[in-house]
């Protein structure tokens, strides 16, 4: 029974990250899209717009790992690996799905940019809260 409440745990974790995560950046799209600061829906985006959209998703992704690896039961690492490697899979289906229109949608480097930062970035966030833990009075 213990077993089954640890893995129903861990999957809370990752999901409560992917949330995290996903729904912070969409709602910072949003908030670029109304700023004028990145187009509307649909229309192309500039390699200038898709850095900025890089950069945020990179720190985005660690943030969601960081809270995936403190909500986790036990091996926060692991479990925030768990949501990198679900980054890559849903970044190189996004890429895939995308690659012949990208002309049209903005840089063909953005989602493979996407695929490279997903583990690396779920990486930090993990050993940023592995430092955190290691020293709470820090």
């Amino acid at each position: 029974m213990e077993e089954r409440e640890v893995s129903w745990r861990s999957v809370m974790a990752v999901l409560a990250g992917i949330v995290t995560t996903v729904g912070i950046s969409l709602l910072t799209d949003m908030v670029m899209q109304t700023a004028h600061i990145f187009p509307v829906f649909g229309e192309p985006m500039s390699d200038r717009q898709s850095a900025i959209a890089t950069a945020y998703r990179i720190v985005y992704g660690a943030l969601g790992a960081w809270v995936i690896a403190r909500l986790a039961p036990n091996r926060p690492m692991g479990h925030a690996m768990v949501s990198g490697l679900l980054g890559v899979i849903a970044a190189t289906a996004g890429a895939a799905a995308t690659w012949n229109a990208a002309p049209s949608l903005g840089p063909r480097w953005y989602p493979l940019a996407l695929i490279v930062t997903a583990l690396p970035s779920a990486w930090v966030g993990a050993k940023i809260y592995e430092a955190q833990r290691a020293n709470p009075k820090g």
